[in-house]
């Protein structure tokens, strides 16, 4: 991980962070929350070692990256866009796009917008999902689903704001790390779920754990509470929905989205490839949602087959 690269660019009239190592086809890796570039640190190492250059940005406002004026303003389509100008900047006509969670769903919407420079889709943990209305039904969600109360403005901020950033990201991982939907009585807060003695993931290091704080103590919560949660509702922006190149999705079978209603119907009938055709789709039997940190190895030589295949 020490020959990881990083520099700061100029995109979209923001300093943004990113992380690259290796020289050949480009693959840009888009992460998730409570994650950073950081969360890619053995699948960058690997995919360089098999003759790719990895790229993985921090988004704007999260990290090591540029806040935006108005956070509370960003939209998923900053987060397309800002991809674009960086593989302008960089020179780069065409790219593997490896999303994680929230990274999903901007690594779709923008194949769907610029399918002539993506050569494949790799997604972790969620499949392609129509934006806009939620796509599932949301009655059949807990109350106090977590994704609910992120949503509401104030209400995160004041519950994060008990404790200090290091907690809230380690009592993130552990919540997200379990394989039931975060839902919290009426008396809680999200917070709140997880006792203080509760330990970290085996495969999750306090040093891992003090990477992330540190990235998060520069960028604090703001975006990354808008994009992805109060932003979730913005449409694409497009009328042809079908991705037109291969796609694979990783999917942990004990991952907790795994659990949102309808999702597993969704996937296993083969009801998301009307959206991909040209899907794969592998399963982890043991994987969270942190299947990439949990399993590098098995996902490295998934993300590696698929980009041979599709290079």
């Amino acid at each position: 991980m020490e020959n990881i690269q990083h520099k700061y660019v100029d995109v979209r009239g923001l300093k943004l962070h990113v992380a690259e190592i290796g020289t050949g086809p480009a693959v840009v890796f888009l992460h998730g929350f409570p994650e950073i570039w950081y969360s890619w640190r053995h699948q960058m190492v690997a995919v360089a070692g098999a003759g790719f250059r990895a790229i993985a940005p921090d988004y704007r406002g999260y990290g090591l990256s540029q806040q935006p004026p108005e956070p509370e303003k960003t939209t998923f389509r900053d987060l397309v866009d800002d991809l674009l100008a960086l593989l302008d900047l960089f020179g780069i006509p065409k790219v593997f796009v490896v999303g994680k969670d929230l990274g999903g769903r901007p690594a779709y919407h923008f194949a769907l917008l610029y399918p002539q420079r993506v050569s494949g889709v790799i997604t972790l943990g969620v499949p392609f999902v129509l934006a806009g209305p939620q796509p599932f039904p949301l009655q059949s969600f807990p109350k106090g689903f977590y994704m609910f109360r992120w949503q509401e403005p104030g209400r995160a901020e004041k519950d994060f704001g008990r404790f200090d950033v290091k907690t809230v990201v380690k009592n993130i991982y552990i919540l997200f790390s379990g394989s039931e939907l975060p839902a919290a009585r009426e008396d809680q807060e999200i917070m709140d779920l997880v006792h203080p003695s509760t330990p970290l993931p085996p495969w999750f290091s306090e040093d891992d754990l003090a990477n992330y704080a540190n990235l998060y103590e520069n960028s604090g919560f703001r975006t990354p509470l808008q994009v992805p949660y109060r932003a979730w509702q913005e449409d694409y922006g497009v009328s042809d929905l079908q991705v037109k190149v291969p796609a694979l999705l990783i999917m942990g079978e004990k991952d907790y989205v795994y659990k949102f209603p309808g999702m597993a119907e969704y996937i296993t009938t083969g009801k998301v490839k009307d959206y991909v055709p040209d899907l794969e789709i592998t399963y982890v039997p043991e994987g969270t949602h942190f299947v990439q940190e949990q399993f590098p190895d098995q996902v490295n030589q998934l993300i590696i087959t698929f980009l041979k295949k599709h290079i």
